[in-house]
C-alpha cells in the first residue's frame, strides 16, 4: 500500500492538470499496484486526498509569506484573503481528486487478478 501511495501521488501531481482522465488514470496506476477493488479504491483515494491536502498546505503558506512580504496591516490582510482563497479552491480540487482517484483505483484493483 505504501509504493500505491507513492506513486499514486507522484503520478496524480503529473497527470492531475488533465481534466476528468488525469486523476481517474492517477488512480488505476495505484489500483493496480494493489490488489483488490477495494485497497484499489483506498490507494486511488488516498493518493488523490494527499496531493490535495499537501497543495494546501503549500498554497495557505503563500499566502502567509504574502503577507509577510508586504509587511503592516495591509500585509496581513492581503496574506488572509490569498491563503483563504487558495485553501477554498485546494478543499474542493482535494475533493475532485479523491473522488476521481478513488474510481480509478477501483478499476485498477478490478483490473488485476488476486
Amino acid at each position: 500500500m505504501f509504493w500505491a501511495l507513492v506513486v499514486g501521488i507522484i503520478s496524480m501531481a503529473v497527470l492531475g492538470s488533465i481534466p476528468l482522465f488525469g486523476p481517474l488514470l492517477a488512480g488505476f496506476i495505484a489500483g493496480l499496484i494493489v490488489r483488490g477493488t477495494g485497497n484499489g479504491a483506498l490507494a486511488g483515494f488516498l493518493s488523490g486526498s494527499i496531493g490535495g491536502i499537501l497543495a494546501m498546505f503549500i498554497l495557505t503558506s503563500l499566502g502567509g509569506v504574502v503577507g509577510s512580504v508586504t509587511g503592516g496591516l495591509l500585509g496581513g490582510v492581503l496574506g488572509g484573503m490569498f491563503g483563504a482563497i487558495l485553501g477554498g479552491g485546494i478543499f474542493i480540487a482535494t475533493l475532485y481528486f479523491g473522488l476521481l482517484g478513488l474510481i480509478g483505483g477501483a478499476l485498477g484493483g478490478l483490473a488485476r487478478p488476486r
